[in-house]
């Protein structure tokens, strides 16, 4: 590395409301938002089918990872009131049911060529955790 290249690493001061690192991190990296992300790539998602498809996850958590990806732009959220039909697809008031649908917006869907090499470092990387030269 040259000295004008370490002379510039060490006057950098990490910003993180500037880093693309931690902007990155933020959007993917935090709680479940990877899995939500995924999940959400193949197709709409009802929150009902995305705890059935993450079990792993709370209510609590689920709902707070798609609140922060709706304000960060990754994913958009539709709320669907059906009326009620004669034949029994009514809540217990008796008023409908509330569907709410999320899916990815365009900006979420153009991360998937970085989501994308993630799992592919990863896949190796499980593979080198169980060749007999890595570590466990």
């Amino acid at each position: 590395m040259s000295a004008a290249k370490k002379s510039a690493i060490r006057q950098y001061i990490y910003n993180p409301a500037k880093c693309p690192w931690t902007a990155t991190w933020n959007v993917i990296g935090q709680k479940r938002k990877g899995i939500i992300w995924w999940r959400l790539s193949v197709g709409i998602g009802r929150f009902g089918e995305l705890q059935r498809a993450i079990p792993q996850v709370s209510r609590k958590v689920l709902t707070q990872q798609l609140r922060e990806m709706e304000r960060d732009g990754i994913i958009s959220r539709r709320v669907i009131r059906q009326p009620p039909s004669p034949r029994g697809n009514r809540s217990i008031s008796g008023r409908g049911v509330t569907v709410v649908e999320y899916e990815l917006t365009d900006h979420g869907r153009s991360m998937a060529p970085a989501i994308e090499a993630v799992c592919r470092w990863g896949a190796s990387h499980l593979v080198y955790k169980s060749s007999a030269g890595g570590p466990n």
